[in-house]
């Protein structure tokens, strides 16, 4: 699905097109098949110098800009790790992890926390701090911005104490520092604990300390998705999100509702509204500026274009079929909440790290961008002129 939708901002010296990768888990697979579509079908340079990412996209454009000076060897770092996944790559699953958080959470309620503290999430995601150390190299990246290979990196997080959203970036030096409704973008050294700031999706994963607050993932409390772009000097966006268009929320059943949701289809319902939401708003809102704009003068001001690339299939039914690739325990987990046999695959298709749940995705993804071929080259083209 694509769509192209212009709005205005403040006039800047060239046109510079930013890559914009929503957060999704196991579904940003599906971002890695359309770049590897995108290294087959443009030619270099690569088609963005600005990246922006939040959650599991921040993970995508943190690897991207390691490889700024060769992005086509970013995109094949990323089909090898997405291709290959397993849970184990990502978080703890095994049944001694899994009892001794339950059995944690367990005793804290029984002993009003006397006896021990609740673990600080459901599950332990070192494996995926320790992937990240190898694949994230902040001072290729650096040196990538320093030479002008990369305008700007940004990755968002949200601050538990205050709930403030930040953008926290390394970029070009005549980028400034700004501030919006219960949001900033702050310039700062990133680090990988920026990164697994952005990627800590609420109550599955630890919040990371950032100087003296606690943050959690991006998507939380993320109002202008787009905004941060626009602020490092985009004026063309390609975003990649990561919901089959047109749906949202839980399938219904092909017999019908007998019961109320699960614990696990509302949990699955608050993760597909935490990527999804805003991300879908702040396009609408670009839509109806440019509506608004159209036909009229506005002095010192300029387009700003937007394309929007989303999966022409459900993800959750691409995850039905490989929820039996999922660790015993975990699968006993979502069965017990009603996220998984028997119930909704839509808390599922976010937790699915397997290769052969992402290899699909990304097939996906190759597929959906080699069918928009003509919309693609179309938007590339305009900002060449």
């Amino acid at each position: 699905m694509t769509e192209s939708t212009p709005t205005t901002m403040t006039d800047h010296a060239s046109p510079q097109t930013a890559l914009v990768l929503s957060g999704g888990g196991a579904r940003a697979a599906y971002q890695v098949g359309v770049l590897k579509a995108l290294a087959e079908l443009l030619p270099d340079p690569a088609p963005y110098r600005i990246l922006v990412g939040t959650s599991a996209g921040a993970v995508c454009a943190s690897v991207l800009a390691t490889h700024a000076d060769d992005w086509r060897k970013g995109v094949q770092q990323l089909e090898a790790v997405w291709s290959d996944f397993t849970i184990e790559q990502v978080f703890r699953a095994d049944l001694p992890a899994m009892l001794s958080a339950g059995g944690r959470w367990l005793l804290s309620a029984l002993s009003g926390g006397r006896l021990c503290r609740a673990p600080d999430a459901l599950f332990d995601n070192a494996p995926l701090r320790r992937l990240l150390a190898r694949e994230v190299d902040w001072t290729k990246i650096r040196r990538h911005i320093e030479t002008g290979t990369l305008q700007a990196l940004a990755l968002t997080a949200t601050s538990y104490r205050g709930g403030l959203h930040r953008i926290f970036f390394e970029g070009h030096g005549d980028i400034a520092e700004w501030s919006g409704v219960r949001r900033a973008g702050r310039r700062r050294a990133l680090t990988l604990d920026h990164l697994m700031a952005s990627a800590a999706i609420p109550f599955l994963f630890p919040a990371v300390k950032l100087g003296q607050r606690y943050y959690g993932d991006g998507a939380m409390r993320q109002l202008a998705p787009l905004s941060p772009a626009i602020h490092l000097g985009a004026d063309r966006l390609l975003v990649i999100g990561v919901r089959g268009g047109g749906v949202a929320g839980i399938t219904a059943p092909t017999h019908g509702y007998t019961q109320t949701p699960s614990s696990g289809e509302i949990f699955g319902f608050m993760l597909d509204t935490l990527f999804s939401d805003q991300l879908e708003a702040d396009l609408d809102q670009l839509e109806r500026t440019n509506r608004l704009i159209a036909g009229q003068a506005s002095s010192g001001l300029r387009e700003v274009s937007a394309l929007r690339l989303l999966p022409s299939a459900d993800p959750c039914e691409l995850a039905a079929s490989h929820l039996q690739r999922l660790p015993s325990a975990l699968r006993r987990l979502l069965g017990l909440m009603g996220g998984g046999n028997g119930g909704s695959t839509l808390l599922a298709s976010y937790l699915l790290f397997e290769g052969s749940y992402t290899r699909d995705l990304i097939a996906l993804g190759y597929s959906d961008t080699l069918t928009r071929r003509a919309d693609l080259e179309q938007f590339i083209q305009a900002a060449a002129d």
